[in-house]
């Protein structure tokens, strides 16, 4: 073999990982342009919604530039409202960051899910079993200060993996489509907590609506400051390194690649596409129960029927925003974060509705889903990554 035909291989592998990075950076500007042209869109629905705006269009030809100036200051304050309610601050800051805790978790079920074939719709349910299981922990078990956290989160994640395991185990046996039992997981697991807190091992002594006692202080976790910031987000972030190494790192995460990618030809080769799915779905519901524990256990001590919030389904379009990398959905559950945080000042101080944060998500998420808008838009040229990928290679 000569020196040559030994070094094609790698020269080739060098084009490939060469493209792989250009088209990392490429998806990465495509959800970047996505975030503007959404703050575009958001712009132009705070004009047509300001009523100094509408006012000043009344005498446009007369004076244009009242106009404009006002559309300017609506939008500038708007925006300028809901940045520094993200970031204006520490407890700013500190409520970005409680907002994006939840979301990392959720945002990691669903990208797991996604990376193996799944649609995991049931993040929703999964945080809400492994809310309760966490929450009972913490309030009915009396355990000291350390060992009492680590078994209420264990318990939460063992809830959620219990819910999403489920899922995968009919998946994997009986063919049954994920998105369906996940979605009717999701109103199974809210309306038996909604049940079980009108019962008297959940609910209040003497109180008479749906809520719990609030878990022991040995079981909450620890906050930063006299902020609202708690230990969950280092908890988050742990488990993004976690499934980062596990899909990128280990055999496993290989397997459970492949067979997203390809569960016919993954069968050929030998892999297991049942076990594949059950793992992923046991292992993206223990993600999701993980948020459902910092929930209760960090956030909002008591167990209510709106523990999970909108946390399970906006980890979904947390985990399209990220476009399935784990590092990514760190990312846009930042985003989202600052989102939800800022858009609570930006109604307080100008009036703006908090729905149009809703509105910035959507469109967002569209965008994302639809990348050529973008690429029109901003005349960006797609490239035929699968064509010169394979050249690469040959």
């Amino acid at each position: 073999m000569t020196d040559a035909s030994r070094s094609e291989p790698t020269k080739g592998g060098g084009r490939a990982a060469g493209l792989l990075d250009r088209a990392w950076v490429r998806e990465t500007t495509v959800s970047a342009l996505a975030v503007l042209l959404a703050l575009l869109v958001g712009a132009v629905l705070i004009i047509v919604s300001d009523p100094n705006v509408t006012a000043a269009l009344g005498y446009f030809f007369a004076r244009p530039m009242d106009t404009v100036s006002t559309a300017g200051t609506a939008v500038g304050d708007a925006y300028r409202a809901l940045f520094l309610g993200a970031f204006g601050g520490t407890q700013q800051i500190a409520e970005t960051l409680v907002a994006a805790t939840p979301l990392i978790c959720t945002g990691l079920a669903v990208t797991l899910a996604f990376r193996t074939g799944l649609f995991n719709i049931g993040a929703q349910g999964q945080l809400i079993v492994g809310a309760l299981f966490a929450g009972w922990v913490g309030f009915a078990l009396h355990l000291p200060p350390v060992l009492h956290v680590l078994v209420a989160l264990l318990a939460g994640v063992a809830g959620g993996a219990l819910w999403g395991g489920i899922a995968g185990l009919l998946k994997a046996r009986t063919g049954a489509h994920e998105v369906i039992t996940t979605i009717m997981g999701n109103y199974i697991a809210l309306y038996a907590l909604t049940w079980l807190l009108t019962t008297s091992s959940l609910q209040r002594p003497g109180r008479n609506e749906p809520i719990s006692p609030v878990v022991d202080e040995t079981a909450q976790l620890p906050r930063f400051g006299d902020t609202r910031l708690h230990l969950g987000l280092l908890v988050a972030v742990g488990a993004a390194v976690l499934v980062w190494w596990l899909l990128s790192r280990s055999t496993l995460g290989f397997q459970l690649r492949a067979v997203g990618a390809n569960h016919d030809a993954a069968r050929t080769a030998g892999m297991s596409v049942g076990r594949a799915y059950a793992l992923a779905m046991l292992l993206a519901g223990g993600l999701a129960g993980l948020a459902g524990a910092q929930q209760v256990l960090g956030t909002a001590l008591p167990l209510t029927n709106g523990i999970a919030g909108s946390f399970g389904f906006d980890g979904i379009t947390v985990a399209l925003l990220g476009r399935g990398s784990p590092i990514g959905t760190v990312y846009a559950a930042l985003l989202f974060g600052a989102l939800n945080a800022g858009g609570n000042e930006m109604q307080a101080a100008t009036g703006t509705p908090l729905t149009l944060v809703t509105v910035l998500q959507a469109v967002i998420v569209v965008l994302v889903a639809a990348p050529a808008v973008v690429r029109t838009v901003f005349r960006i040229k797609a490239e035929r990554a699968d064509a010169v990928l394979a050249k690469g290679w040959n």
